[in-house]
């Protein structure tokens, strides 16, 4: 046992013993009544990295009166899973059903994961995967229908101060309060970390741990940020929607996470010219100008300097007037395109710049708008055939209100 990692050694035995999950294990947790009814089904359980995936996964297969097995697909190959459940199945036994816990599932490509398939389908096997990725992206489609989807949650300060608790009353360590809330920040709600930062302090033979010692051995911890995975979509979308909110202190917050955490600064850029289009439209047209000069300004500096550049567009397009009804209207003209795509401009509308065409009537009847007194004919631009519409809305709100009026006054024209 002294030899065994840390991480083995506090490893739960028990499911009281695994924390921070209470929506699964609680009284009315989903895990909690599977247990109860001894139907045991195929699961993934889908979490960040030291939730307690791969506990939970282990517990749960050794709750029920089946053989066991656990695969890695770090040491396991497709045609070793086919050997063990074909080997398995000429076994008596195997009439009861194995179950199998395959660690980071998604390891296994979309191709290699078929091999499951046909065991699940049949009931042969009970599958117990555990990933870190989002299951829409890493898994087969086919496979991902077969099981029960459970999400874990990061663990939270309480949870990371029960696993510390475990720690303290199987050592001869104690912590100074600072350091211990220290550790727990350090962690970021992820068991595994704090199980590593204390694995060091455990080798530094320390009997009393305070925030100086704590420097020394701790390791800093890389963000939680994927650039291809979910915490990609999701800060962005923290990012978006803090914007869209006119919140710059949450806004600079995330843009922040993501840089910090080496997300590509002119992603950011990209998606800062959306939001300027999107959610503040001509209530604002200089929104848009001011995110392609931090661009242009970012390409000329680099990070770190031009960081700040980006920091200024974040800070404009959260304080900006916010409207939506270029976004709606276009989203809107756009359907109406696609039901109507077969319908012509009216003739006066057409090209005349040959014999034939003026002969079909093309541009015949149209009115130069310049040659109007108001600079507006009023003629109709839709097709004949498609009653006049109304996409663009503007709203009383920023330069929208200055927009609103010349709506207003061009339409007048149109009205007879």
């Amino acid at each position: 046992m002294n030899d065994l990692p840390l991480s083995e050694k506090l490893r739960p035995k028990v499911f009281s013993e695994i924390f921070g999950q209470s929506h699964l294990l609680s009284s009315e947790g989903f895990i909690t009544k599977l247990l109860k009814h001894k139907k045991p089904i195929s699961l993934l359980l889908w979490g960040p990295p030291g939730c307690g995936k791969t506990s939970l996964a282990k517990l749960y297969c050794q709750s029920f009166d089946f053989p066991y097995f656990e695969i890695s697909p770090l040491s396991h190959g497709v045609s070793e899973v086919k050997k063990l459940i074909e080997k398995q199945s000429k076994e008596p036994l195997f009439k009861r059903q194995i179950m199998i816990f395959v660690d980071e599932i998604h390891r296994f490509n979309k191709a290699q994961q078929d091999v499951f398939l046909p065991y699940v389908e049949k009931g042969q096997i009970i599958l117990v995967g555990a990933t870190t990725e989002n299951p829409s992206f890493s898994l087969n489609s086919a496979l991902l229908s077969r099981l029960r989807v459970l999400p874990l949650k990061p663990l939270k300060t309480d949870a990371l101060e029960k696993i510390m608790d475990r720690y303290i009353s199987r050592s001869n360590v104690s912590f100074q309060t600072e350091a211990k809330k220290a550790l727990i920040e350090l962690s970021s709600g992820d068991g595994r970390h704090l199980i590593n930062l204390l694995e060091n302090i455990s080798a530094y033979g320390l009997s009393k741990v305070d925030l100086n010692s704590l420097k020394t051995i701790s390791q800093k911890k890389l963000p939680d940020y994927d650039k291809n995975g979910d915490q990609h979509y999701n800060f962005i979308s923290a990012l978006h929607k803090s914007i869209r909110g006119s919140d710059p202190q949450a806004a600079l917050y995330w843009v922040s996470r993501m840089l910090y955490a080496g997300e590509d600064p002119k992603y950011i850029l990209r998606r800062l010219a959306r939001m300027a289009s999107e959610d503040i439209g001509l209530a604002d047209p200089e929104a848009i100008s001011i995110v392609i000069n931090a661009l242009k300004s970012y390409e000329l500096l680099g990070s770190p300097e031009g960081d700040l550049t980006i920091a200024q567009a974040v800070v404009y397009l959260a304080l900006a007037p916010k409207s939506n009804k270029v976004y709606e209207g276009f989203k809107k003209a756009f359907e109406l395109a696609k039901k109507t795509a077969h319908l012509p401009p009216p003739k006066h509308l057409l090209t005349s710049h040959t014999k034939l065409a003026k002969d079909l009537g093309h541009g015949k009847d149209y009115k130069y708008d310049h040659d109007m007194p108001s600079g507006c004919s009023g003629q109709n631009y839709f097709p004949d055939e498609l009653p006049r519409d109304f996409f663009y809305e503007p709203i009383d709100r920023g330069f929208e209100r200055e927009m609103k009026k010349r709506l207003s006054y061009f339409d007048k024209f149109r009205k007879k």
